[in-house]
């Protein structure tokens, strides 16, 4: 595949990962250029400024964007490439990576190879809409309750961790003085009454694993046009002390409090001082919210 000096562009958000991402750009670019695929390099200082940037490039005829990044960085980049011709790619140096994981893309070296052959596939990406008509895009995971209140932490005070245990050292802080959150959920595609539950959390994902490598849907894929919409019932302190290690150590949280639905479209409200919604890690707005698949909304690269 070529590629004029224009039209392969890399948009990186020097943050992500604790700052991992800034140290990783000589080496990207030095492993674009031992494949022979040229490439620019695009360095944002906000999301607003990443996202001013992919839409001037997509509006000059560039059909080849990357994100260098995480999860968070890769969704800016979708949100404005979705109904575009372009062909999008992750770079992962990310504090959480799973999109990437689920495409099978494992490092950024093996990342670099992949968009310099070429190979794209079709995938999903899940639509947020709120009450005041706003929408937002994600890939990967999303939902209310304690993973929401986490996100205000991933955000701040554990920006800088390592990928997993950031997301677990968040929910651990959040826990004090959670008592879960009353969420009321429904599945309008087939009729049944809304549900009303004291959670842990619900969220709706779109990829197996969230936050950095937390299985929650094992059996979820990013091509099938379904949601795999998951709850978990409010754990006692105890049981949350005996499920956090496993969950830190190997991603995976086995408990019967745990219940998984497969669906289109999923909709959600929250008691209002617990009804943050996130998407991949950033909070995107207030319940109640209707979450929905784009089935093969984006081409992206993939080994």
């Amino acid at each position: 595949m070529s590629n004029d000096a224009g039209s392969a562009i890399v948009f990186v958000n020097r943050c992500a990962g604790g700052g991992n991402a800034g140290r990783k750009i000589a080496g990207v670019r030095a492993e674009f250029a031992r494949q022979g695929f040229a490439v620019r390099f695009v360095e944002s200082r906000s999301a607003k400024d990443f996202r001013r940037g992919v839409c001037a490039a997509i509006a000059a005829g560039s059909r080849t964007l990357i994100a260098m990044g995480g999860d968070g960085t890769l969704q800016l980049l979708v949100r404005e490439a979705i109904g575009s011709p372009v062909n999008a790619g992750v770079i992962p140096v990310g504090g959480g990576n799973d999109f990437a994981a689920a495409l099978g893309v494992r490092n950024w070296k093996q990342a670099v190879e992949i968009v310099a052959k070429g190979k794209t596939r079709a995938v999903d990406v899940v639509r947020a809409t709120f009450a005041n008509g706003e929408t937002a895009e994600y890939l990967g995971g999303g939902g209310v309750g304690l993973d929401a209140e986490a996100a205000r932490y991933a955000r701040g005070k554990f920006l800088k961790w390592p990928g997993r245990l950031r997301y677990v050292a968040s929910a651990v802080a959040a826990l004090r003085g959670y008592s879960g959150v009353h969420v009321e959920f429904a599945f309008p595609e087939n009729g049944a009454p809304a549900l009303r539950k004291r959670l842990l959390l619900a969220a709706a994902l779109n990829t197996p694993s969230y936050g950095g490598g937390l299985r929650l849907a094992p059996e979820a894929r990013i091509d099938d046009g379904q949601l795999d919409f998951v709850t978990i019932d409010m754990l006692s302190r105890r049981e949350m002390a005996r499920l956090l290690p496993r969950l830190l150590f190997t991603g995976e949280l086995q408990t019967g409090h745990l219940t998984r639905f497969r669906v289109t479209r999923a909709r959600l409200s929250a008691e209002e001082e617990l009804g943050g919604f996130h998407g991949d890690g950033e909070l995107l707005g207030a319940t109640p919210v209707e979450i929905e698949v784009l089935p093969k909304a984006i081409r992206m690269f993939a080994p």
